[in-house]
């Protein structure tokens, strides 16, 4: 746990602390004289430095307030130093197709998917990309799982970005897969790396030599995980859109790919033999403490009550 400043410089707030002071001392000279005419005595030295005390202590709690205070705690979790696992996801427009209007659409079940495989391997820095006609990382494998459910829940969405080629019946294209070797998505301390891909496999048709890009040292084990139903159809507006139905050449096509690149595919229920066959792949290694911010308690608004509590006692005194 640590206390940090985000505006340090909000401290300097804390001057306008002279103003009231030198405001009350100048009011306070000039009673001073009016009750020495009166004949009254000065004032108590008790009552006078009660209210500089209190002047102060509301500005010197709005200036601490303006430093925006919060309170840190962090997280240690084991992180594999050699391995490393990226999860690509469908992004095209196929992937809203579900079984019912209302149901969970393919690419709900993927993100699930995704986060199971993530939760259930701790020590593995697991990264995030979409995938249409084109690759693109959305988060560098890490060990902190609310950073990855953020990046799941939050950023990924269907075709956004969407794909170059707006003239194709079909988006997607695993030709992308060759960026994840050649466009450093590993670093080179990742020795063991393994693609996740979670398509429904309606895509185009192989036009470049996947399988060579792919066999680069440190090689790329790709495992596709098949998220498809034969009675699925795309109910963006309730109604299931007249242009699209369920492709069932794709499990077929998706075979091919896998074996081409020397990749395996496993169906979106079997979670169990892709956690498995992950496990094998990456096998044991060396580990690290890894530090990851945990929750932040923010101390300004608490801060700004607190300057009110001083300030109406002097307002109560002053007019009662």
């Amino acid at each position: 746990m640590e206390l940090a400043f985000l505006t340090p410089l909000g401290a300097l707030l804390g001057l306008t602390a002279l103003a009231p002071v030198w405001v009350f001392r100048i009011l306070g000279r000039r009673v001073g004289t009016v009750r020495a005419r009166l004949g009254l005595g000065r004032s108590p030295r008790r009552s006078v430095s009660w209210h500089v005390g209190a002047l102060a202590a509301v500005c010197a709690l709005f200036a601490l307030a303006a430093t925006q205070p919060v309170v840190a705690t962090t997280r240690i979790a084991q992180e594999r130093t050699d391995a490393q696992l990226f999860v690509v996801v469908d992004t095209s427009r196929s992937m809203l197709a579900s079984a019912r209007p209302g149901g969970p659409t393919r690419f709900d079940r993927a993100l699930g998917v995704a986060q199971a495989l993530a939760d259930r391997l701790p020590e593995i820095p697991v990264g995030v990309a979409s995938m249409t006609d084109r690759l693109l990382p959305h988060l560098f494998p890490t060990t902190d799982r609310r950073v990855l459910a953020a990046t799941l829940g939050k950023t990924l969405s269907i075709e956004s970005p969407g794909p170059s080629n707006v003239y194709s019946t079909r988006a997607t294209t695993f030709d992308t897969l060759a960026a994840a070797p050649t466009l450093n998505y590993f670093p080179p301390s990742a020795k063991k790396r393994v693609l996740v891909v979670l398509t429904d496999g309606e895509t185009r048709p192989l036009e470049e030599d996947l399988a060579s890009a792919l066999d680069r040292r440190p090689r790329i084990e790709t495992v596709f995980v098949r998220i498809w139903q034969a009675d699925e159809r795309i109910y963006v507006t309730g109604i299931a859109e007249f242009g699209y139905s369920a492709d069932a050449s794709s499990e077929v096509a998706l075979e091919r790919v896998a074996s081409i690149i020397g990749g395996r595919v496993v169906s979106e229920g079997d979670t169990e033999a892709l956690r498995q066959h992950v496990v094998r792949t990456l096998g044991r290694g060396p580990t690290t403490d890894r530090k990851h911010e945990g929750n932040r308690l923010a101390l300004m608004p608490w801060l700004t009550l607190a300057a009110f509590v001083p300030l109406s006692l002097i307002l109560y005194r002053r007019n009662l």
